[in-house]
């Protein structure tokens, strides 16, 4: 097994267009933060580091709904998430923003590197445009009929309400999320990464030289490498972003998905001045936390960013989680389906580690897994109160009853079977727990020391120390051999509380804080090296009184969060009802409004008397001095007739030649130029102010009549 000088773990930078919620917290940055914990505890070289992603379009659209800058968004939102990473124990060694300087600089370096070795493709392609307001579409500006559900407001790259992954040329009738035209399509210039070249590199990579990593991120990159890697667009337009670093690029960022992973490395650099040690030795371990949906950024587009670039090391690991569904319903932002960790903060505060349990204990590590408030309430009683912190207050409670408050002496000479193996249980867990963290199964590693704490519970009930201080002599006291029984039980169980403060403390931090209280130590306690020893509290020294680990979660607190849950969705329901009809409201004032005023009313007798003719253009040419009118000669079948018409600044005479139209035959002569004009061609207008012809379907007999 290659050994590691130092551990760089990153968490998937979340966007700063709104809180975080249990599904990230479940599936990222709780598993991260364990894992950061337990190195640390093993004294090793490690950094933590994170921070908001700042640009691309769900930043953009967030800003337009709310009608403020993209830059009031990010920080609004970046506090917020900063704030609720903190308050639930999210151990970052640096939360840093992807709107920092020192990211902009890292990231057009790193463009320009890959530039400069002549990596990047530029190549024109065509992108829906909006000319209305005057700018190009990414694919989340665009929505439109999913052609898979039906979906009347599918995303131009995602439908969410079916989940099919689409491109705006599959949408039915798309439109522009801005201005709710019909985009068109134009021209355009990009760089694209030749993701393809990498192809063999990341077979052998991850394929042949990484079979250890979980099987949903194999299987996915295999999957990807099996359908062949195309060339990516590595820029977009928009004025929001990472400018690209190269002259006549205005208008131009770097796509958000080569800047954001960048920003794991610009994080480091602000956090260490030998950034350059984690990420350019080959002594160290990079590990990537991150959720399925981002597996293919993580594992083949960023290695073949940094295998282009050459300097960096590439990720040891990158053990990506699958989603965590609410109440049988997946995650849904859109229609505030979700449970957000800051509202989780205000409506349960000093509960952080009951969360923290919950998530961990149900983490969706293989599959995708379904919270529910019942399934929360169940094990924050059964579990945590129940198991572990009723373990922890007996063993206090007694302590005090039964040894004046002090750690009991060990009679190693009384000691009997059941004594010594749980002492060797001491020693088993902390094995078990190290071999599944470092397998990042963090799940099964929380399972282990919640166990510790069953058997410490079946051990004490088995030897029911209560029932023993009745044992006593003539005074009351209790007689010797009762009253080393019961040192022996309150020892043991005093050090397996000091072994569970530091196998729990990855986990659960809080809850290992209190611990530390109550034992009146240290921090040190909580290095690893302490953990499956059995003298961790000495003989006669003297501990705090017991508190409550945990409370109970009663029933009308899991009732609020459920009704909670339903209201916010059906309030985010109506809310997009009301759009919809404010849009639709404001769309027929519109035209109300733009409804043209009708000339006075005729008679049909009065459109009886316009004779209406089908004809041929058969020539065309401008008229000198007048930049307006063109002279046409029209085929009526029955005759032919000079026509000026004053479309000059619409079509060229080569454009219209041979085209059908419709003529007022009847129309009194007009001179005009010196050219006398015999008849009128119908033209139509668009809201545009574009000239269109108005003729026949299909082409008919010239002079034929129109009624």
């Amino acid at each position: 097994m290659k050994e590691f000088k130092r551990y760089l773990l990153t968490a998937a930078l979340p966007y700063a267009n709104g809180p975080v919620h249990i599904g990230h917290m479940a599936g990222v940055y709780l598993p991260g933060d364990i894992y950061a914990r337990y190195l640390r505890a093993k004294k090793l070289d490690v950094k933590f580091v994170s921070g908001s992603d700042e640009h691309g379009v769900p930043i953009t659209i967030r800003a337009m709904k709310e009608n403020v800058t993209p830059q009031q968004i990010v920080d609004k939102y970046h506090a917020i998430i900063k704030d609720s990473f903190e308050q639930m124990g999210i151990s970052f060694d640096i939360y840093s923003r992807t709107s920092n300087a020192v990211h902009h600089k890292t990231a057009q370096d790193f463009f320009l590197n890959l530039y400069n070795k002549g990596l990047f493709e530029e190549r024109e392609s065509e992108q829906y445009f909006d000319e209305e307001k005057q700018m190009f579409l990414a694919d989340r500006y665009i929505v439109g009929t999913c052609p898979i559900c039906g979906n009347t407001n599918a995303y131009g790259d995602q439908c969410e309400k079916c989940g099919s992954s689409l491109s705006p040329e599959q949408l039915i009738n798309p439109r522009s999320v801005l201005s709710d035209a019909v985009p068109i399509k134009k021209k355009t210039k990009h760089w694209y990464f030749p993701l393809q070249d990498y192809e063999n590199f990341l077979r052998q990579w991850i394929l042949e030289d990484h079979k250890e990593w979980k099987n949903n991120v194999y299987g996915q990159c295999k999957s990807w490498l099996d359908k062949g890697l195309q060339p990516r667009a590595m820029t977009r337009d928009s004025n929001w972003g990472v400018k690209v670093p190269l002259p006549g690029t205005e208008g131009k960022v770097l796509y958000v998905w080569f800047d954001a992973p960048i920003g794991y490395i610009s994080a480091t650099k602000e956090l260490t001045d030998n950034w350059k040690d984690y990420w350019y030795s080959e002594d160290t371990k990079l590990v990537h936390f991150i959720g399925k949906d981002n597996i293919v950024f993580h594992c083949i587009i960023f290695p073949s960013m940094l295998q282009a670039h050459g300097d960096f090391v590439l990720p040891e690991n990158v053990p990506a989680n699958e989603f965590l569904n609410i109440e049988g319903q997946k995650v849904s932002t859109s229609r505030n389906w979700a449970v957000w960790i800051n509202e989780y903060l205000e409506d349960f505060p000093g509960q952080q580690d009951v969360l923290r349990y919950v998530l961990c204990a149900n983490a969706p590590e293989t599959k995708d897994n379904d919270f529910t408030w019942k399934d929360f309430q169940d094990r924050n009683n059964s579990e945590l109160v129940s198991i572990f912190g009723n373990f922890v207050n007996r063993t206090f409670v007694l302590m005090h009853k039964l040894c004046k408050g002090k750690v009991p002496p060990l009679h190693t000479e009384i000691m009997d079977d059941t004594d010594k193996a749980l002492i060797q249980e001491f020693g088993n867990t902390k094995t078990k727990v190290e071999n599944l963290l470092e397998q990042f199964k963090f799940r099964d590693a929380l399972f282990e020391v919640i166990d510790l704490a069953r058997k410490g519970n079946k051990y004490m009930q088995d030897k029911q120390p209560w029932i023993v201080a009745k044992q006593t002599t003539d005074d009351g006291q209790p007689k010797t051999e009762a009253q080393q029984a019961i040192d022996n039980c309150l020892h043991i169980c005093l050090q397996l509380c000091a072994n569970l403060a530091i196998l729990i403390n990855p986990f659960l931090p809080f809850t290992a804080k209190k611990l530390l209280h109550m034992m009146k130590v240290v921090e040190k306690l909580l290095e690893w090296e302490n953990a499956g020893k059995l003298k961790l509290l000495s003989t006669g020294y003297s501990l705090r009184a017991p508190e409550l680990l945990f409370r109970k979660i009663e029933d009308e607190e899991v009732k609020a969060q459920v009704d909670k849950l339903e209201q916010n969705a059906k309030a985010a329901a109506a809310n997009e009802k009301a759009v919809l009809q404010t849009d639709t409201k404001s769309k027929m004032e519109d035209e109300q409004e733009n409804k043209p005023e009708l000339k006075p009313e005729i008679v049909f007798d009065d459109f009886a008397k316009i004779d209406l003719k089908v004809g041929t253009i058969i020539s065309a040419e401008k008229v000198e001095k007048a930049d307006k009118l063109l002279k046409l000669e029209i085929d009526l079948g029955f005759e032919k007739r000079i026509i000026l018409s004053g479309i000059a600044q619409h079509f060229s005479p080569e454009e219209i030649t041979g085209k059908q139209v419709v003529v007022v035959a009847n129309l009194a002569p007009r001179k005009m130029r010196g050219i006398e004009s015999n008849g009128m061609i119908l033209m139509a207008d668009d809201n545009e102010g574009k000239l269109h012809f108005v003729r026949p379907e299909n082409v008919i007999g010239n002079g034929s009549g129109v009624s």
